[in-house]
């Protein structure tokens, strides 16, 4: 169980680097890095609303999650060739749904972290195309284990750093929830909006 959290924590630690980058002058390890500190700062101040007041702290938790993430780009990944068969209005309202999931999921999960190290792991070919898709790597280290991940950030047509897809300990979350979103277009045949309702 505690293993389960540690993952759950550092999945969200993932999710929520906000991005600080202004015209590429970060690379996107130390613009993670930075959206790390951001990240428990935010929660160390809206820690005691998680059993006072949950939606104040999920709403902290939201605002640090869409200054990183895009959760369009995030939709996309996980409808992968299903993104074809949907209209903007429903590829928004994935979109919607995944932050919300998302939120909650990983905000409760982090209530548990317990100051495990974060060590940031240098490009894997720092030589590449500095604009194009960068996945970076990181090790939640802790005494009785380590965990590494990955996470694979763009630049958006404003030059900033987004995440869209992460892996760890070699499972894609976007691949994932790809996989049950196929399932659901099976049982409804191909009904997106089906699909959407029945979204957990």
């Amino acid at each position: 169980m505690k293993l389960l959290k540690k993952l759950l924590v550092t999945w969200f630690l993932v999710l929520t680097m906000p991005s600080l980058i202004h015209g590429q002058e970060l690379t996107a390890v130390e613009t993670a890095e930075r959206g790390v500190e951001s990240l428990l700062q935010a929660v160390a101040e809206s820690r005691d609303f998680f059993l006072t007041d949950r939606d104040r702290y999920f709403l902290r938790v939201e605002e640090v999650l869409d200054s990183f993430v895009d959760f369009n780009a995030v939709a996309e990944v996980v409808m992968s060739r299903y993104v074809v068969s949907a209209n903007a209005e429903q590829k928004q309202r994935f979109a919607d749904i995944l932050k919300t999931t998302l939120t909650r999921f990983y905000g409760a999960s982090l209530v548990s972290y317990d100051g495990e190290e974060l060590v940031f792991l240098p490009p894997s070919n720092p030589n590449a195309d500095p604009r194009a898709d960068t996945v970076v790597g990181m090790e939640l280290r802790s005494s009785d284990n380590n965990l590494r991940l990955q996470y694979q950030m763009f630049l958006n047509e404003n030059d900033e750093w987004k995440l869209k897809n992460l892996s760890l300990a070699g499972i894609n979350l976007g691949r994932q929830y790809f996989t049950q979103f196929s399932a659901l277009m099976t049982q409804h045949e191909n009904d997106i909006n089906l699909v959407l309702d029945n979204w957990k």
